[in-house]
């Protein structure tokens, strides 16, 4: 289960990736990232988390790391991964629902 800082934080991060495809002051738009950068900006940030909790995990084994730390980082991978899946879901959706349009 998500906590409200891991929503937090992910909330944040979004913000920042938006914060690069919004308007100029000027009120013109800004050429953001792609859809493509977004998706690989995603997973590897899904795969970072996975490294950091699979460190952590190693340094709980060898003794240097502590209980509450691993489980953490576990959590937040398991929200990381769940929210890709989610997010890859809704994507399959979104191509079938326009694939069943009529031209």
């Amino acid at each position: 289960m998500a906590s409200p800082t891991v929503a937090a934080n992910a909330y944040a991060n979004f913000a920042k990736l938006m914060e690069r495809g919004g308007l100029e002051k000027t009120g013109s738009p800004v050429a953001g990232p792609s859809f493509g950068e977004l998706v690989k900006d995603a997973v590897g940030s899904v795969m970072e988390v996975g490294k950091k909790s699979d460190a952590q995990t190693m340094a709980m084994a060898s003794g240097k790391a502590n209980v509450m730390d691993v489980v953490t980082a576990v959590a937040d991978t398991d929200v990381a991964v769940s929210t890709l899946v989610s997010v890859r879901d809704r994507v399959i959706q979104a191509y079938e629902d326009i694939m069943k349009m009529p031209i």
